[in-house]
């Protein structure tokens, strides 16, 4: 047997490092979560070579007394828990002790630091767990990390870095983050001298996202706000038609930690479903605040992986709150990306922040087409004495609705809605295109209805409403349909024979391994009862849903598809009126049972601007 040895403590803090310093992002990461803990409401992240070689974190926070600097470079030394229990409860976002120490075992360290109430500060400066100095130094509040030449010492581990622009990008990525956590912090990021990302710290969720992500992203998101006693969700969830290929724009934290969770995604894709196609996913930003004893951070290294004590309640109420926001939106497409920003009637001029938006010839089209298509507005605007003479381009026009005295909700001055009993009054139908898409104009807009989508999704809610009634119309068959299963098919109709009595099927035992379908639902006559049947079977055998009945139900919905209205089929203008009036009709009318649009938009300004009629 080899002889065993007791490792030296310099192996032990490089052992450690590998833990929680895997590359350039995890010293920013925990070097801006301290600054976080720590009070402060600016912070300045610089790095070049992707962090590799130098990375500088400044903060205006507390500051750390020199008498506890040393302290702070300890294993497992830390300001924020006292025992075992307060891990139960730790609100902080940076408590594993080991950080600093981790840091400074692969890196060379110079901190610079000093509290708000004392004269001067304190320089500690420590290679590779190695302290060369320590004394007073004439530093402004708050406090100062470089990181220069990140494993130094450990070779090894500095070849399995990418390059230095990938690394560099990750960081990107955390400071993102950072961003969308902590709205009333500014943060800025330097990379190589130039400043890559800038937030004004203002508390705006909605300022954020359009700094990082764009117009179009914050002109395409709902508001959430919702609280059950012991959970807050609030924050933004994006349209359908912001969906991605992957989940990386599913954002969402815990106490303003950035978290993953399967219990979380799940309930993503169950509110979603109606909406979305297969392998799509949504863009949302949701923030909750619960208290620390529901969820447990420490399941994971880096405190990305947690676990809800209360899951099922949680999952309840996510879905809950996800769902009506997507329900009580008109969300029909639009065919061409708008680079339009929400309008909101009471200008007020937004302070400046580090890069102001603009508002340009765009939004003053919007603008004076608002005002002079809507008397409300025009009279409140006339009357308010903050109105500027002229609005200078570089201020942001801001509209909120306080006409009759109304709560302020967001209000949409430009459009409508489409799917209205008063707006079908107005509707002018131009015809068909390609036997498949019907046109019609609408105030100030095309509008495109996909008739197949558009049948699907009526079919669809029309078996269902019948389902939740108990109302279900059945056609009887003559004679009755005979099909032979396997045993495990057998089992499977055995197990849902409520369910396909619910939904219009009346199946009987034959004999062996033969059974026979004496009635169908009405909406499914025309088609073969055998195919979909088989296939109905197949779907429930692979258990790809949680629930029994969402099963059948979406086997209805792939049904629903074979006795729609197909595509290069003529339609005549009353049947697609018909079909348009039903439409209406449904709490979601906007998507078939698979996701795909029913509807897509053109503006008058969209096709004006194609034509090169207004210029931008």
């Amino acid at each position: 047997m080899k002889e065993i040895f007791s490792l030296d403590s310099q192996t032990i803090d490089k052992i450690a490092a590998g833990e929680v310093v895997d590359r350039p992002s995890s010293v920013v990461k925990e070097l801006t979560e301290n600054a976080i803990d720590a009070g402060a409401s600016a912070i300045t992240v610089e790095i070049k070579e992707g962090g590799i070689s130098y990375i500088r974190v400044t903060d205006n926070g507390e500051g750390i007394a020199k008498s506890q600097v040393k302290k702070a470079f300890m294993r497992h030394a830390t300001s924020k828990i006292r025992s075992i229990e307060d891990l139960l409860s730790v609100s902080s976002l940076g408590f594993r002790g080991e950080a600093l120490s981790s840091i400074s075992s692969v890196a060379k360290v110079e901190l610079l630091t000093k509290e708000k109430n004392e004269i001067v500060g304190t320089r500690y400066v420590i290679e590779g767990s190695k302290e060369l100095v320590f004394d007073d130094a004439g530093v402004p509040d708050g406090t100062t990390f470089v990181i220069r030449d990140l494993f130094f010492n450990t070779p090894a581990r500095r070849k399995f870095l990418k390059s230095a622009q990938t690394e560099g990008s990750y960081i990107v990525e955390l400071m993102e983050q950072l961003m969308l956590s902590n709205p009333s912090v500014s943060f800025k990021l330097i990379v190589n001298g130039n400043t890559k990302l800038q937030s004004s710290g203002n508390g705006e969720i909605l300022d954020v996202i359009y700094g990082i992500y764009g117009r179009d992203v914050a002109s395409n998101i709902i508001k959430v706000d919702a609280d059950n006693g012991d959970i807050h969700i609030y924050g933004y969830v994006g349209k359908p038609e912001l969906s991605r290929s992957n989940r990386n724009f599913e954002v969402y934290f815990v106490n303003n930690r950035l978290i993953k969770s399967s219990l979380i995604s799940r309930a993503l894709d169950a509110a979603y479903k109606p909406y979305l196609m297969l392998h799509k996913y949504p863009l949302v930003f949701l923030y909750m605040e619960m208290p620390g004893f529901m969820v447990d951070v420490n399941v994971h290294p880096a405190k990305k992986e947690v676990r809800f004590i209360e899951g099922d309640m949680l999952y309840s109420f996510f879905v809950n709150v996800v769902t009506e926001a997507l329900s009580r939106k008109e969300l029909i497409p639009s065919a061409v990306a708008s680079d339009e920003k929400p309008v909101n009637v009471n200008i007020e001029k937004k302070d400046v922040i580090p890069e102001p938006f603009e508002i340009k010839r765009r939004e003053e089209y919007v603008l004076e087409k608002a005002i002079s298509n809507d008397s409300q507005v025009k009279d409140l605007l006339t009357k308010s004495e903050n109105v500027p003479e002229k609005i200078d381009k570089t201020d942001e026009v801001i509209i909120t609705e306080e006409v009759n005295d109304k709560p302020s909700v967001q209000m949409n001055l430009f459009e409508e809605n489409f799917l209205t009993e008063e707006a079908l009054k107005k509707h002018r139908i131009i015809g068909q295109l390609f036997d498949t898409y019907w046109l019609i104009e609408y105030d100030n807009k095309l509008f495109i209805v996909d008739q197949h989508a558009a049948h699907e999704k009526v079919k669809y809610e029309r078996i269902l409403k019948q389902i939740r009634e108990n109302n279900v119309s059945s056609q009887y068959l003559n004679p009755p349909i005979i099909i032979s299963l396997s045993p495990s098919e057998e089992e499977i109709v055995k197990k849902y024979s409520d369910n396909f009595a619910e939904t219009g099927f009346t199946i009987e035992h034959f004999g062996g391994h033969e059974f026979a379908i004496s009635a169908v639902p009405l909406e499914l006559y025309r088609e073969n009862p055998k195919d979909y049947f088989h296939e109905m079977l197949d779907e429930l055998a692979s258990g790809r849903s949680s629930k029994e009945t969402d099963s059948v139900n979406l086997r209805i919905a792939t049904m629903a598809c074979k006795s729609a209205v197909k595509g290069n089929t003529k339609m005549s203008v009353i049947e697609a009126d018909e079909l348009i009036t039903e439409l209406l009709t449904l709490d979601n009318p906007y998507n078939c049972p698979h996701g795909r649009p029913t509807i897509v938009s053109y503006s008058k300004y969209d096709i004006e601007k194609m034509f090169k009629r207004i210029v931008t």
